[in-house]
């Protein structure tokens, strides 16, 4: 029997058993509409035999039923109704496969420009993004964006597939061309040459996806899959200093637990055990943990990723909304936040709005007090003290929050550097929020 062990799903922060001989590579796709994101998935998924049958008969049908005469791959991500009928990504769909060499959670986004919020999700928490581009249109104004978008988030790996490599007659100086103009790019969004690769495939015929395709014999690299089984990725930051946002304080009051008090939470980053001494914020009150409670019953320690309940030395009043962090590394507590935002909703931003701030398991009520800048992600320039941020822009904010809040660099901690701009009138998501820049030439754009 094979040793297995369990990750936590970013979609859903359910537990997925994996192989345990493999190690675990979290990416994205991302790149413009018709771009054959969902095709690449889809092939991804059949040739690596991660398709169970009847999921395959179902697109065999499917495909029968629209026409076709082989089967649309696409169909094993595209699960929404809406998208299957219009042949589009609309939201972000996860999708967990293995090979002997490594585990994948892939999630599929977007390439419409109104869901690009889809594409923050998807990416925010991907140690590789597979950027795709049609061999026929090149790098354009969509692919900018979320290059980008994928460095803002501090995405560290990008793979550019030169994707319908087939309908260009498989020309290498076609290859060339889009390879050359996007690595340009990347660097001047912090990208060393070694952090980019790029491949060209055909995701409809499999051309260098998971086998390396006797069609292009000008390119000596490895097909995608090949890339994706070897490329290095940094291990989970179980080095970073320890926090964890309380979602719901556990107070059974029953005969065989009639004292028991426990603060049940997800590790965002690095470990606790037993023993250590913790600070509660914002309150700033200092404690042991007494005990480490898992779904399995107690354990001597957790790991980021792992869904814990902690039992402290000292009765303390704590609540959901509050932090449990290392006391020798605990984060500031603030109420004002300098931060960047990526504006996800029709209506403009304005310095003075009223807003809501979720971050971790804590919402307060917010105002904007300055749009310092606007990110230009075609141009890689800023645009100082904006009067509006419009949707899909990129800019640095400053907000006062009604609480203060215990927070990171974005750089630092992903989890805890991190928040969601709220509308208060219906509860909508208006904005993903960074505090502070992950990468320095983005920094210097924006501050320039």
């Amino acid at each position: 029997m094979t040793e297995t062990t369990t990750r936590t799903a970013p979609d859903s922060g359910t537990e997925v058993v994996l192989p345990v001989h493999t190690d675990l590579l979290r990416l994205a796709t991302a790149g413009s509409v018709d771009d054959g994101k969902s095709t690449l998935v889809g092939r991804l998924l059949h040739d690596t035999k991660s398709v169970l049958a009847d999921q395959l008969d179902a697109v065999h049908r499917a495909s029968a039923d629209r026409g076709l005469q082989t089967p649309d791959l696409s169909l094993l991500v595209d699960g929404l109704r809406a998208e299957r009928e219009q042949g589009i990504t609309i939201d972000v769909a996860y999708r967990y496969f293995a090979t002997p060499q490594r585990s994948f959670v892939l999630a599929d986004t977007p390439g419409h420009v109104q869901y690009t919020r889809n594409t923050v999700t998807g990416a925010s928490t991907a140690q590789l993004a597979i950027l795709l581009v049609d061999a026929r249109k090149g790098v354009i104004e969509q692919t900018r964006r979320h290059a980008a978008v994928l460095a803002l988030l501090g995405v560290p790996r990008l793979v550019l597939a030169i994707n319908k490599i087939d309908m260009v007659d498989f020309d290498a100086a076609v290859h060339e061309r889009i390879a050359a103009e996007f690595a340009g790019h990347a660097r001047a969004l912090g990208y060393a040459d070694d952090a980019v690769r790029t491949i060209p495939v055909s995701a409809l015929h499999g051309d260098n996806v998971v086998e390396r395709s006797a069609n292009t014999p000008w390119y000596s690299g490895p097909s995608l899959l090949e890339h994706l089984e070897t490329v290095p990725v940094a291990p989970d930051p179980l080095d970073a200093p320890f926090r964890m946002p309380v979602q719901y304080v556990i107070r059974p009051r029953t005969a065989e637990h009639p004292d028991y008090r426990g603060y049940a939470g997800q590790v965002a980053a690095g470990v606790v055990a037993q023993g250590d001494e913790v600070v509660v914020l914002p309150a700033g009150i200092r404690t042991r943990v007494s005990q480490v409670d898992t779904p399995d019953g107690p354990a001597p320690r957790a790991a980021a990723g792992r869904s814990v309940t902690l039992l402290l030395e000292d009765d303390v009043d704590l609540s959901r909304g509050d932090l449990i962090a290392a006391a020798d590394s605990a984060p500031r507590v603030t109420d004002e936040l300098d931060a960047t935002v990526c504006w996800l909703a029709e209506k403009p931003l304005q310095p003075g709005a009223r807003v809501l701030v979720k971050h971790g398991t804590r919402t307060v009520q917010a105002m904007v007090t300055e749009l310092s800048a606007r990110f230009d992600e075609q141009e890689l320039v800023a645009v100082d003290a904006p009067d509006s941020l419009a949707l899909n822009e990129i800019g640095r904010v400053q907000l006062r929050t009604a609480e203060p809040l215990p927070i990171d660099e974005y750089a630092a901690s992903r989890r805890t550097g991190s928040f969601l701009v709220i509308d208060p009138a219906d509860g909508t998501t208006l904005a993903a929020g960074l505090i502070g820049l992950p990468l320095a030439p983005l920094a210097a754009a924006v501050a320039s």
